[in-house]
């Protein structure tokens, strides 16, 4: 994968040593997520939608209805914004103006492409129920033309952009290490927790591996003060 270069709108300029570049970094703070923001313009009005998204390779996908304003402006070319971040912890310090949170995050730029094929349509939307539930979607109903058609999918090279992480204790004034006062971190973290069953669920359908395996290993999204 092609680690990405910076440009005067990615370059990361507050706290520049926080920033990142390699395509590593970038995608395993998308694959650590579920829900991204993403950022566009109408008629002068700006809009920050909030969606599911996953990665493939070197691109980044969301899908939703047909109708969404949303998909069909960002389907027209325009410039588009997509953020991910993840709240990894609270740090508290000696001063308030010293707290702060430790947080991965990646922004990109770039424009959406819109999927047409409908095998392709097909094979993103299996890749993104695949990539939460190995094996759930040769278990599902089949999807029907309808259902295909009421379908956009999106994707977006990941091509401009930058990585910003923030990890360890508050950076407190010298003098201030010495005020009677609790310093540390509050580690925060998202976890799958025990599946509840729907109330129709058919009687001969069983808690399936792929979810008691995901319940046991947990989407984390934490890290810890280093």
């Amino acid at each position: 994968m092609t680690d990405l270069t910076p440009t005067a709108r990615s370059r990361v300029k507050r706290l520049r040593e926080r920033g990142a570049y390699d395509f590593t970094t970038i995608a395993s703070i998308l694959d650590a997520g579920l829900l991204c923001h993403v950022g566009y313009v109408i008629d002068g009005q700006p809009y920050v939608t909030p969606t599911a998204y996953w990665r493939e390779g070197e691109r980044v996908y969301w899908h939703g209805s047909s109708a969404s304003r949303m998909l069909r402006t960002l389907s027209r070319g325009v410039d588009a914004c997509f953020t991910v971040s993840h709240l990894d912890g609270l740090v508290l310090a000696r001063s308030g103006f010293n707290h702060s949170i430790n947080y991965r995050s990646v922004m990109l730029f770039g424009h959406a492409h819109k999927l047409e094929d409908v095998s392709a349509k097909l094979r993103a939307l299996e890749s993104f129920v695949e990539r939460m539930f190995p094996g759930r979607w040769q278990q599902l109903r089949p999807a029907t033309t309808r259902e295909i058609k009421a379908t956009s999918v999106l994707w977006m090279a990941i091509e401009e952009g930058a990585a910003k992480v923030r990890t360890g204790w508050s950076h407190d004034a010298e003098d201030d290490y010495r005020w009677p006062v609790w310093a540390g971190v509050v580690p925060v973290r998202t976890e799958m927790q025990t599946p509840l069953p729907d109330p129709r669920l058919a009687k001969a359908a069983e808690l399936p591996d792929y979810l008691a395996d995901l319940c046991h290993l947990g989407l984390t999204a934490s890290r810890t003060a280093t």
